[in-house]
């Protein structure tokens, strides 16, 4: 059974970094594109980054482009998130997402199969 397991959120000031950490298990990792989104309170889910199953390929929402940074390591089964100079926008639940098998990347959560149960990430002014 597949499992996303997310971690690395927390309680921030303005201005601070957080690496967010996805352990993927019970699949081929290296064979999934991946994703995170995240769902601030009262608001819809939304798109912030996904990278091929290689790696080699990575998109980032507008909002977020310059600030954050999607990574994967294969040979660990982990997917990253990067988050510098945060914003007290930023705050929601972060999750990561796997697509299926040869996939290519999407901004779609509704591409997604597999999902993590999701980390919090608050930032205060």
């Amino acid at each position: 059974q597949v499992q996303l397991v997310e971690s690395g959120g927390g309680l921030v000031q303005a201005g601070d970094s957080l690496r967010l950490s996805c352990a993927g298990s019970g699949l081929t990792f290296s064979m999934h594109a991946m994703g995170w989104f995240r769902q601030a309170p009262g608001k819809e889910r939304e798109f912030v980054a996904t990278i091929s199953w290689s790696g080699g390929s990575t998109s980032h929402t507008d909002s977020v482009k310059g600030r954050f940074t999607i990574s994967r390591d294969n040979a660990k089964n982990m997917l990253y998130l990067q988050m510098n100079s945060l914003k007290p926008e930023d705050t929601a639940v972060y999750y990561c997402a796997a697509r299926r098998q040869y996939r290519g990347t999407s901004n779609r959560a509704g591409d997604y199969d597999y999902w993590g149960q999701g980390t919090q990430v608050t930032v205060s002014s």
